[in-house]
């Protein structure tokens, strides 16, 4: 018989958040449960987990409902457009958690949106505490604040030690994305 559902927090300014959760989803549905992420801060560029969460199905769903990344160089959506699509990941993950049709929810950049503004601590909190008591739930994103850690059974923080971007490397598909 399994415990209750945990809640994991992937932070950190290091690499790596969305790829543990990734880990995590990949592992579970090699015992054929249901997981569905959902993402925050990124689904305008193209990347790898689009096509390869594909393959996981029908175990795996992902809804890649940002608008990109905020504030970087070729983003040109106004923080309202971005708060607004942030707000409906919100209500699509109260949904998914309420619906009880998965064992694991994995909020991703949800803890980055908000840092950003985008959405309310208080909205990530009631999502927390909202969770069935059987379910898994997994946020990732830098800048977790205190208040969600502090309901996290487990966090891990990502560090940076080096980073080819230092070197002039750009990012590597496969790698990066």
């Amino acid at each position: 018989m399994e415990k209750d559902g945990l809640v994991i927090v992937y932070t950190g300014k290091g690499k790596g958040k969305t790829t543990a959760a990734l880990g995590l989803a990949l592992r579970a549905t090699g015992y054929q449960k249901k997981i569905c992420m959902i993402q925050f801060i990124k689904g305008s560029w193209h990347y790898g987990e689009m096509d390869s969460s594909k393959r996981l199905e029908p175990e795996f769903e992902m809804v890649a409902i940002g608008k990109g990344f905020v504030g970087i160089i070729d983003d040109r959506s106004t923080k309202e457009e971005h708060e607004k699509i942030a707000n409906e990941a919100i209500k699509i993950s109260s949904e998914k958690i309420q619906s009880k049709n998965y064992d694991i929810i994995i909020l991703d950049e949800v803890n980055y949106a908000v840092n950003l503004g985008l959405v309310s601590l208080n909205d990530v909190l009631n999502l927390i505490k909202s969770k069935p008591k059987e379910l898994d739930l997994v946020l990732t994103g830098n800048y977790a604040k205190e208040e969600v850690i502090e309901m996290a059974d487990l966090v891990t923080e990502m560090k940076e030690i080096k980073h080819p971007f230092q070197k002039g490397i750009k990012a590597k598909r496969g790698i990066d994305f």
